[in-house]
Parts: structure tokens; C-alpha cells; sequence
């Protein structure tokens, strides 16, 4: 339709204007009406008369690969032959060759590092599994801040230990993981699990934990998954209503310490361990509290059974935590009662 009115007005008032009235693009009526001829095979390669010849390419080539200029780049080949009075193409062309060949890669040898292992800890019970970290926390000027060092048992939740240092060093991360060992009556884990900073991975702390049969565990490099338990911890404490933006003092940051974590333990019911306080699923008293919450839910349904879709029971208490969980296969379910 529109191509017929094309042509009826194209002699009246020329074919731009009659394309512009019915909407045909100039280029597409062109393009119909000179259409392209069909291509008769395949094109022959189009060889420039300044090429290099095949015997000239193959003398650049065995130079490149020459024992003398095996491990330097095309443009040092070029300027070393150059001072020699040789020229034999551009640098270029030397790359244009090579590149053909499929020699254009970094010579040099490249920095490779190993693959870390996903670490896979399972705890199945309280002094299984400890995990600690450190978190900054902002002191009274702009620059200064805190460090706060803190364990905690990956099964029961429990703060083992926590302190507030002015700065990290490798002594006191010894000392830290000592003190947290004596806060737990002397109880050592199995494993303590730490992340990849310089002070987790020093030679007094490796040594302490060697001395006291403590297997050691570190998370990949700029993998915050591998230490969960003590990054929703500081997220918990930095995200408190009560914590402030900024510290006076370590003594004030210390007595806020004091009272959150006191409260965490003893006061915080941690719904990843069925809804009981940190401290009671270390002591092992939440196996007594869960009994209680029983009876108590079982008098309610006999009192008022219409009010329940089932007879109700509390939640249940943890079997096992895990960093990276592992296989199905190889963990060790001990169910508690």
C-alpha cells in the first residue's frame, strides 16, 4: 500500500517528499529498488603489496622465538636489533604475528596461590567449637577508636570472654585466648576458630594452642560466611538501641561492655537455641527449662484444648552448629532430650 503510493506521487512531487507523505524510509526505497548483488563464494583475502613476505615473516618469527629473546617483549626485540643495525618489521607487526600464532600471553611467571580450604566445624555440644573476632568501636574523636576482642561457644552462644584493648597486637591475642580459657573454669575447646588478620595468625597464639592441644581454624581470605557466629554478634551489639555512636573513653566503652554482654548471656533468649539465654545452653540447665516449658504448655492444652491446633511443645533445643555445613554423612547427630 504504501510502496504503490510512493510511486503514484514520487513524479508529482519528487521521491522526498512522497516519502515523507507516506512514511517510507528513503533508504529502505533505495535499498529495494538497487538491491546488493549476491556474493559469488568466498572472498579472497586481500594481501597489502607492503606485506611481509612468507619467508620474511618466518625470520621474525624465529628471532621472537630465539633463546636470546624468548622472554622479551616485541618492543625490546625491536630496539636490541635496531642498535644492532638490523631492521626487520615494525613492533606491530611483530605482535600481529605472534598474535596469529597464538603467542601473545604474559611471559613472565604469574603469582599463583593455592586454593584455601572451606573450613567445616561441627559442634555438637558446648567447648566443641569457639570462634572469635575483632570489631572496631569508635572513640571520642574522629580516628581513635577501640578494639574489642571477643569468644564466643558457636553451639551455646555464650560470650565466653570479651575484652576492650586501645589497639591489636599478637601478645594480646594470646592473652586474650588464655583469659578466655581460665573465664571458662579452665574448660579448653577442640577447636578455636578465627578469621585471617595478622594477630589471629601469629606465632605466640599458634604456639599457645599447640601447647594446649587446641586444633586451630581459620576462615578464607574475604569470606565473612566462614565466621558467622561472631559477625551477627557484633551486628547484635552494634545494632542495640543503647549503643552509641561514639565512646568517651575505654573505661566507658568497657562498662558498656559489661552491661551487654551480661545481658546477652543471662537475659537474651537466642532464637537459634531455642529460645533460651546463652548461658543455660552452655551450663546445660536449658534441658530442665525446656522440661518446665513443657509441663507448662501441656497444663494449658488440657486446661483449654479448643484453643490449639495440636498440643503445643517449646522449641527444640540445639544438636548441632556448624561453620560451613558439611555433609549430611559426616555429622554426628547426638539429639538432646
Amino acid at each position: 500500500m504504501i510502496d504503490a503510493a510512493t510511486v503514484e506521487l514520487e513524479p508529482v512531487t519528487g521521491t522526498r517528499a512522497a516519502c515523507a507523505l507516506t512514511g517510507k524510509s528513503r533508504a529502505t526505497l533505495h535499498r529495494h529498488r538497487h538491491p546488493r548483488p549476491p556474493l559469488q563464494g568466498l572472498r579472497r583475502p586481500v594481501v597489502h603489496p607492503a606485506a611481509l613476505s612468507a619467508a620474511e615473516q618466518a625470520a621474525v618469527l624465529a628471532q621472537l622465538r630465539s633463546d636470546r629473546f624468548i622472554d622479551k617483549s616485541p618492543a625490546q626485540v625491536w630496539a636490541t636489533l635496531l642498535d644492532e643495525g638490523t631492521y626487520l618489521c615494525s613492533i606491530s607487526t611483530m605482535y600481529r604475528l605472534l598474535r596469529g600464532h597464538g603467542e601473545v600471553r604474559e611471559r613472565r611467571r604469574q603469582a599463583t596461590h593455592p586454593p584455601r580450604t572451606k573450613p567445616e566445624l561441627v559442634a555438637t555440644g558446648p567447648n566443641r567449637v569457639w570462634s572469635w573476632d575483632a570489631t572496631k568501636l569508635a572513640g571520642p574523636f574522629r580516628g581513635v577508636y577501640y578494639t574489642l576482642l571477643v569468644m564466643l561457644d558457636i553451639f551455646s552462644r555464650k560470650a565466653i570472654h570479651w575484652t576492650v584493648v586501645p589497639g591489636e597486637s599478637r601478645w594480646i591475642a594470646k592473652q586474650f585466648q588464655i583469659d578466655a580459657i581460665a573465664a571458662n573454669n579452665g574448660i579448653v575447646p577442640d577447636y578455636i576458630h578465627a578469621d585471617n588478620g595478622g594477630p589471629m595468625t601469629s606465632k605466640p597464639v599458634a604456639e599457645l594452642l599447640i601447647d594446649l592441644n587446641i586444633i586451630r581454624s581459620h576462615s578464607r581470605p574475604h569470606v565473612s560466611n566462614d565466621n558467622p557466629y561472631s559477625e551477627a554478634n557484633f551486628k547484635t551489639l552494634k545494632y542495640c538501641p543503647a549503643f552509641p555512636q561514639r565512646f568517651a573513653s575505654i573505661g566507658e566503652a568497657q562498662r558498656f561492655c559489661v552491661a551487654f554482654f551480661t545481658y546477652y548471656n543471662t537475659v537474651h533468649r537466642h532464637s537459634g537455641i531455642g529460645l533460651h539465654t546463652p548461658a543455660t545452653v552452655h551450663d546445660g540447665t536449658a534441658i530442665e527449662i525446656r522440661a518446665a516449658r513443657g509441663a507448662i504448655l501441656t497444663a494449658a492444652y488440657a486446661e483449654n484444648p479448643t484453643r490449639f491446633r495440636r498440643p503445643p511443645t517449646p522449641p527444640r533445643l540445639p544438636t548441632t552448629a556448624w561453620i560451613n555445613e558439611p555433609a549430611k554423612e559426616n555429622i554426628n547427630t547426638e539429639f538432646v532430650a
